[in-house]
């Protein structure tokens, strides 16, 4: 097996997993004590201020800040959007992805989002389950970006992360189930995820030579700087190695 040094955008990918990771198993843990016991600091209504929100507003509300400029320890996928980033090929003819593939996105999960909403206004779930399917989507969205991602196979069709058309709609994905939760903190990482998403759709109407790899190069997989698809082979020869799965 071919041996890759591990880039440090992944790297920072692996970090922000395991964060994630651990603050839904601490609120998983915090909420099943409140449930059995009664008692706890875990979200009682809406109306309640538990330390649980201020630490998930203080670290994605840095991560989002941070996504509003230009970095090297961030994904290209994210990045282009930027014109420090765009490197002009031979080619001025974008070729832009399906808006329908797009819309078919944003349709599933409306109607997805849709009925966990259903659920928590008929009392079937309640205000801490928001949550936690919130925290749950922040893990599932470093799954999609480490190793598989059901957008990209099952609608977007596109090659990789780098020239992903929705990737800086990841926040607003993430934060949909705090919609149904008045609280400032809860508002206040919605409109700032929401404001990433109408950036980043602004700048794909205004500059789309900046989403193609045929009208910038920075999104090639010669200038990528991630290398996320060499490690992914690598994982799956590891479990190939290992017999995880048969040959």
């Amino acid at each position: 097996m071919s041996n890759y040094k591990i880039s440090r955008v992944s790297a920072m990918h692996y970090v922000k997993m395991v964060i994630r990771a651990l603050m839904f198993l601490g609120a998983t843990a915090l909420y099943i004590f409140k449930r059995i016991t009664g008692k706890g600091v875990f979200l009682e209504n809406s109306k309640a201020l538990p330390f649980l929100l201020i630490l998930i507003w203080i670290v994605y509300a840095i991560e989002m800040a941070c996504r509003f400029f230009p970095s090297k320890l961030e994904s290209p996928g994210c990045q282009k959007q930027f014109s420090r980033n765009f490197i002009p090929t031979e080619s001025k003819e974008p070729k832009l992805q399906s808006p329908w593939r797009t819309f078919a996105v944003a349709a599933a999960w409306f109607a997805l989002n849709g009925a966990i909403g259903v659920l928590y206004f008929t009392n079937i779930i309640d205000a801490g389950i928001l949550i936690l399917i919130t925290l749950a989507y922040g893990v599932c969205d470093m799954i999609c970006i480490l190793f598989f991602c059901p957008f990209q196979t099952w609608f977007m069709k596109n090659r990789c992360c780098t020239d992903c058309r929705i990737y800086n709609w990841d926040f607003a994905m993430m934060f949909t189930p705090l919609v149904f939760i008045p609280h400032p903190y809860t508002y206040s990482l919605v409109a700032l995820s929401l404001m990433l998403l109408f950036r980043w759709e602004w700048n794909y109407k205004r500059h789309p030579e900046r989403f193609s790899e045929r009208t910038n190069a920075c999104i090639s997989c010669k200038h990528c700087n991630e290398k996320l698809c060499k490690h992914k082979k690598q994982l799956m020869a590891f479990i190939r190695d290992k017999k995880f799965i048969k040959r």
